[in-house]
Parts: structure tokens; C-alpha cells; sequence
């Protein structure tokens, strides 16, 4: 089988956000047959390269959003750098713990500077996890929706910003905790 194949799938799902049909490997693969199809699939799904799902459809794996692992880079003084292929990983495999329980925010506000965050910045949050003193939360404290730390001093528990023009918030009704800070994703360009 040549190397080819599934990277022409994988460019195929990539410029149109689905899977390709027999009919359309047919064409960007060359193949002259869809018994000819029929036996590449077969061979990347036996290599764990795609998937077929309940009604028999092709399914793209991991390896379809997979971004390869090239090694580290020096964030002080320049050495030389090694590109190795060390591994591949998914953004998602990487970031999200709980698919199901995470969502995305975009942040607005300097509230939260100091902690790395900055307005426009975009925060992976995951619901229905017990915040610890630290814990970058999204919380609802009397009725208005903020990020901040949660702390937490013997009972007294109050939210506190990342900079320091702005005062702890300690909640006079109530403070509801909706969800943790797990990741935050700024894009340069």
C-alpha cells in the first residue's frame, strides 16, 4: 500500500470537515476501482488509522487531528535545538480531562493579568469539579459572573483577582462555583 493514502484522507477531511466517500477516495486516490477503496480502507482500519462507526460509515481516528511532537525547545539561552519526531498528540487528548463537562470562554477584562490571562485570550473550563484554594474559577457571586482565584482561609472563602488594582471579592448573598480554569489559549496571529 503505498505511504500516500491516508494522508490524501486526511487532507480530504481536513478541506471539508468530513470523511470522504468511496466514490471520492476513488478519485483523489487514482484507484481505478471502489474494490480497490474498499481494500485500502480495510487496511488502515486494521492499522488503526480510521474507524468505521455503527452504520458502517468511515470514522477518522485520533490520528486526523493529530499534531506531531518534534521534541523541546530552550526558552532561556539558544542551544541547539534536535527535531526528533517523538510522538503525536491531539489538542484535546492534551487539554480536555472531561469532554463532556468542558467549554471554551472568551476573556475580557485585566483582572486576571497577572495570572497569564489577557483579554481575548480564550479559557478551557471543566464543570463539576470541587475548586481547591488557587483554583482559577469561573464563578457567579451575587448574581454577576466573574474569573478570578478561589481562596480559601479556614471558612472564609472569597474570590481574589490576578491584579492588584482590583480588591478581594467576598460574596454578601452568595457564590456559586461553575466551573475550573484548566487551560488558557492565545493565538499571536
Amino acid at each position: 500500500m503505498k505511504k500516500n493514502y491516508f494522508k490524501q484522507i486526511r487532507d480530504f477531511y481536513h478541506n471539508h470537515n468530513r470523511m470522504p466517500s468511496y466514490t471520492e477516495i476513488m478519485k483523489i486516490t487514482a484507484l481505478k476501482s471502489k474494490n480497490g477503496v474498499h481494500k485500502i480502507v480495510q487496511k488502515l482500519i486494521a492499522r488503526g488509522i480510521l474507524l468505521k462507526d455503527r452504520s458502517g460509515k468511515i470514522v477518522p481516528t485520533r490520528l486526523f487531528r493529530a499534531v506531531p511532537v518534534l521534541g523541546t525547545v530552550e526558552a532561556g539561552f539558544p542551544s541547539p535545538a534536535e527535531e526528533e519526531l517523538i510522538d503525536t498528540m491531539t489538542l484535546d487528548e492534551y487539554l480536555i480531562r472531561n469532554k463532556e463537562a468542558t467549554y471554551l470562554l472568551k476573556a475580557s477584562g485585566d483582572s486576571m493579568t497577572g495570572a497569564g490571562i489577557l483579554p481575548g485570550d480564550m479559557v478551557l473550563v471543566e464543570r463539576g469539579r470541587e475548586p481547591k484554594d488557587g483554583d482559577i474559577v469561573i464563578a457567579e457571586v451575587d448574581q454577576k459572573w466573574t474569573m478570578k482565584y478561589f481562596r480559601k482561609r479556614g471558612r472564609k472563602i472569597y474570590l481574589e483577582a490576578a491584579n492588584k488594582k482590583y480588591s478581594p471579592i467576598f460574596p454578601k448573598e452568595e457564590l456559586k462555583i461553575a466551573a475550573i480554569v484548566q487551560a488558557v489559549i492565545r493565538k499571536y496571529k
